[in-house]
């Protein structure tokens, strides 16, 4: 869990600078566990370290590690899911999150599920857009520390 936790924290804190402030940053940090425990989480792996992560999920929670006090984990009927992925920044551009939400959208798929919904930070939304995901409504996440994360919901038909 470690390498996971480092990973998280220095994709969130040195990708997504120019969308969120530090302390928006530090409130969104977190391993999502209950993808972990769905078996539902993949890494990718170079020389022995985590340089990517992601995972996809059946429960409503759309966003976020065990820190954000928004999440629901109930499970999802067959009609959405949501998939989420973060890349070391050393290795941004590199197919890394591609790779991941390739993986995602297949094991979605066999799973059962016709469409993936998601909620995209401000910084991967262009990532998600080349992926062939239509933007929804933007909103406004609340976090622990009382300020509040800017994400857009996107959706992609399986």
């Amino acid at each position: 869990m470690p390498q996971l936790e480092a990973l998280i924290s220095v994709s969130i804190k040195r990708l997504q600078v120019h969308h969120y402030s530090r302390a928006q940053m530090e409130a969104a940090l977190g391993v999502d566990r209950q993808l972990i425990r769905d078996e539902t989480y993949f890494v990718v792996e170079r020389e022995g370290q985590i340089i990517g992560c992601g995972g996809w999920s059946e429960r409503k929670t759309l966003f976020g590690g065990d820190a954000i006090r928004t999440r629901m984990d109930m499970e999802l009927d067959l009609k959405r899911d949501s998939a989420r992925s973060l890349v070391h920044p050393a290795w941004a551009r590199c197919r890394i999150a591609r790779t991941i939400l390739e993986r995602c959208e297949k094991a979605i798929r066999l799973a059962g599920f016709r469409d993936v919904e998601l909620v995209a930070t401000l910084t991967g939304e262009l990532f998600y857009e080349a992926s062939c995901y239509s933007q929804g409504v933007r909103f406004e996440i609340p976090l622990a520390n009382g300020l509040s994360l800017p994400v857009v919901r996107i959706v992609k038909q399986l």
